[in-house]
């Protein structure tokens, strides 16, 4: 039998259409590689599935798929074991698009509304991928149909190409020789290089992938195996392997989904923040495949950004890809794994919480600052509450509380969560607003972050308890609550040093001028002189200090100042007052006043006349002592 040859020309119009796919619909020429070894892995699943209908056509060829570089021909050749292709298979599978011709193909997607993307794919011309990096290639593809002769198929992607039926013995399969280009030898042209593709984008391929005589993908594709039959040490080497931890991680998550998208995912918890010096933070998401094989690497559209700590992969049977693979076309299936993935990892995240608080501060410690931007997720609103942890004026500053905990502890008729923004423990216990709280033994959570307050009035509550800022808590609501009795309790003012005291609030107030808003007698205030609050109690202190960093505004807001009219402090001013309202004494003990607050705040800018008063002070205070001691 001698070979015959049939040439079959391609239309005036294929070249440009050709020189669209192999340039503009593919970013990384190196994808040519994958798209060779994912069509001959699904020739290979195709022919298991035949012999699986008809066990007579096992034929004890090992399936697998063999790539190799010729040095003196500069070509790669990637062969397989597969299914392989008839003559008018060849025809349907890699000429159709030869047949087809531009002006038609366009017409089609005009008069269906599809993208070029999308209709493209229908064509099969991930072969295609191969003249990106090629001039010339050959497919050579013999059936397991019994009697169907091995074709040969040659062209260099822009003339025309030839089909020619082969006189020669070959098992079932195809191999497609590849002749590289002359600027692409040097990229391409050794095993190495060509290793280092399959093992990025190939490795857990289920068929064994040989270059050199040696396997390249030795790593399991753990997410497709059944649990039961994996032990821990499997999934420790696998996270190693992924992340190059060499820490296990705190937790795994592998699970299978069937709907509404079928998908398999395995998923680590770190057990610290592996962007060790924060300047790395868009090295984060999920490595995406289909079919396992990579479709992209870190895709951030699998998890919310504040899961970012998550490392894993995640595989579907179902998403639709167009030419490239590299642009997924159907965000709602996205949307689906999506929303699937975040509640299984905040559910894990649950469980670790309930089963191991241990386990779980650890992942607070490391993943707190990511984990609180979820804020914003609504959908998930009560799982991300759940999950959220705080110091508290009840813990002792190394263990934290979430707001189940805060809510065992609240008093009777309480139905409010109380927070505070501070700088330390150490601020909490000198801050003004939070006297009335310790009086009462009402617990308040500490928000050191600023993104805390963001999160509180993102949630606003939490099972039907509010959560409300100390600074502004109703009086009403926690005048319920028995204070605790002080010593040397200051006297009640008579209805006299009532009238003065006012009197002296209004001194101040001129005194301090446009400074303030207004000088008041506080009801709250029990240890501090005074304290600072905003005048429409709009916005805390602190989220109106950060509303002025993010715009850049660094002016001293106009705030209202109360005073506590039972300080020691207030009553020595309230009696020189009496005597002598324009003493100088009163104007330097308003002004130390409101200073002061500024300087717990956080708003005052310039501390020398602070200073400069302090010592003022100190010098008279000395002088009134030496002369109390003479009189002594």
């Amino acid at each position: 039998m001698t070979e015959q040859t049939e040439k079959f020309e391609f239309k005036a119009e294929i070249n440009q259409l050709l020189d669209i796919l192999v340039h503009s619909l593919y970013t990384n020429r190196e994808i040519f590689l994958r798209e060779l070894v994912s069509n001959a892995s699904d020739a290979l699943d195709k022919m298991r599935f035949e012999i699986n209908r008809d066990p007579a056509l096992d034929d004890e060829i090992e399936s697998q798929i063999s790539i190799s570089y010729n040095e003196e021909a500069k070509t790669i050749t990637v062969a397989d074991t597969g299914i392989g292709m008839t003559k008018e298979e060849v025809m349907a599978n890699i000429g159709t698009i030869a047949h087809s011709g531009s002006a038609e193909f366009i017409k089609q997607a005009a008069d269906t509304n599809e993208s070029l993307d999308s209709l493209i794919g229908r064509f099969g011309v991930g072969f295609y991928s191969a003249y990106m990096v090629s001039d010339k290639v050959i497919v050579r593809t013999k059936s397991f149909k019994k009697d169907a002769p091995a074709i040969q198929w040659t062209s260099d992607g822009k003339t025309n190409y030839e089909l020619t039926i082969l006189d020669e013995e070959m098992t079932h399969g195809t191999s497609i020789e590849i002749f590289l280009k002359e600027d692409m030898v040097k990229r391409f042209g050794s095993e190495d290089t060509l290793k280092g593709i399959v093992s990025k984008h190939s490795n857990f391929v289920s068929f064994p992938i040989m270059i050199g005589g040696e396997r390249v993908n030795t790593v399991t594709a753990l997410w497709r195996e059944p649990k039961f039959q994996i032990k821990q040490e499997q999934y420790e080497e696998f996270y190693k392997f992924l992340t190059y931890d060499p820490k296990p991680p705190i937790s795994t998550l592998h699970f299978s989904v069937d709907a509404p998208v079928q998908f398999n995912s395995l998923l680590f918890v770190p057990e610290k923040d592996l962007d060790i010096f924060g300047m790395d933070r868009d090295n984060w998401g999920i490595d995406l495949y289909v079919r396992r094989v990579l479709i992209e690497h870190q895709n951030k559209n699998m998890l919310p950004e504040y899961l970012s700590f998550i490392k894993g992969v995640v595989d579907t049977e179902d998403l639709p890809l167009n030419i490239s693979r590299e642009t997924l076309q159907d965000n709602l299936l996205i949307g689906k794994i999506r929303s699937t993935m975040t509640k299984q990892v905040l559910s894990q995240l649950e469980k670790i919480a309930k089963d191991d608080p241990e386990t779980y501060a650890k992942f607070w410690k490391a993943h707190a600052k990511i984990f609180k931007a979820g804020h914003q997720d609504f959908l998930n609103k009560d799982k991300y509450a759940n999950l959220l942890r705080f110091d508290s004026s009840k813990s002792d500053g190394d263990t934290f509380v979430s707001f189940d905990d805060y809510i065992e502890r609240v008093k009777d008729e309480q139905k409010e969560i109380y927070y505070a923004f501070v700088a330390s423990r150490e601020a909490a216990n000198l801050n003004p607003h939070l006297e009335i709280f310790r009086n009462k033994d009402i617990e308040v959570l500490y928000l050191y972050e600023p993104i805390d307050e963001f999160v509180m009035e993102s949630l606003r509550e939490h099972k039907e308890f509010a959560l409300v800022s100390a600074e502004y808590a109703d009086l009403e609501k926690l005048d319920k609550f028995e204070s605790a009795k002080k010593e040397n309790e200051a006297t009640p003012l008579s209805e006299e040093q009532a009238k003065d005291m006012d009197a002296l609030a209004a001194k101040m107030k001129e005194v301090l001028g446009e400074q303030v808003a207004e000088v008041k007698i506080s009801e709250r205030l029990s240890d501090s002189p005074c304290r600072l609050i905003s005048p429409n109690g709009a916005m805390t202190s602190s989220m109106e200090k950060i509303m002025k960093v993010m715009n850049k505004d660094s002016s001293v807001p106009t705030k209202t100042m109360e005073i506590n009219a039972d300080h020691p402090l207030l009553r020595s001013m309230l009696e020189i007052f009496k005597v002598n309202a324009d003493d100088e004494f009163i104007e330097l003990s308003s002004r130390q006043l409101l200073e002061s607050a500024l300087l717990l705040e956080g708003y005052l800018n310039d501390p020398h006349a602070l200073v400069g008063r302090i010592q003022n002070l100190l010098t008279k205070a000395g002088g009134w002592y030496a002369e109390l001691e003479k009189k002594d």
